[in-house]
Order: structure tokens, then sequence, then C-alpha cells
């Protein structure tokens, strides 16, 4: 009876939620791993897991069944979630990785700035 209990806290347990500076459409260039050093774009954010999907970057090859929808079936392509922390966002004018800050303008409006430069993100 105990494990069921367990199970049951386990599988009721809060999603963490992380704060991702990064949006849909950023160009970002990953900074440690397999793919190191190549830039693309971010296609989803996925603020429950940290992670985001980047256009071109971790690709796999994963075997499909046939279905209704896809007859064939076989090998398919797919681009999976890459850690926040291994990708950072490009500054325009260096082209190099550089953190995201914000800055509150006195009515409240909040803009995203590069860390490294001050200039703010378009």
């Amino acid at each position: 009876m105990k494990t069921t209990l367990n199970n049951q806290r386990r599988n009721t347990a809060e999603k963490t939620i992380y704060k991702i500076r990064l949006k849909k459409g950023d160009t970002v260039i990953v900074r440690a791993g397999k793919y190191k050093g190549q830039t693309g774009k971010v296609v989803a954010t996925h603020p429950t897991e940290n992670k985001v999907t980047v256009e071109g970057i971790n690709i796999v090859k994963k075997a499909m069944k046939p279905t209704k929808t896809r007859p064939q079936g076989g090998i398919v392509e797919l681009t999976k979630p890459i850690w926040v922390g291994k990708v950072g966002l490009v500054e325009p004018t260096s082209k190099k990785a550089s953190r995201v800050g914000y800055n509150v303008a006195a009515d409240g409006t909040k803009t995203r700035v590069f860390k490294s430069t001050g200039k703010e993100v378009k």
C-alpha cells in the first residue's frame, strides 16, 4: 500500500516552470556539446523542461511504424530540444554569444538587452 501512495505523490508533483529569456525566432549559437559553434533559429521553447528547440541542431533519427497518417513508416529525422544553458543569444555586431538581461523603463515596459554590450535585443 505504501508504494502506491509514493507513486501518487510522485505523479502529482508540481512541474517547475523555468524562466527562459530566449524567444521563438531568436538566433542562437551553441556553446557546448556535439553542435558547439553552430547557429540556428529558436523554433520552440519548453519552459517546463528548461529546453529550446533550435532549427538544424540536435537532429535524431527515429524509426516510425506505419500508421494511417503515415502509411510508409520508415526512418524519420526529428529535431529534439537542447538545454537552454548550452545556447546563447547571438550579438549581431560581434557575432558572439551573449547573455540576456532586462531593462525596465520608467513607464514599466521591459526590454531585453545583451549583457555584453547593453544594446537592446531586436
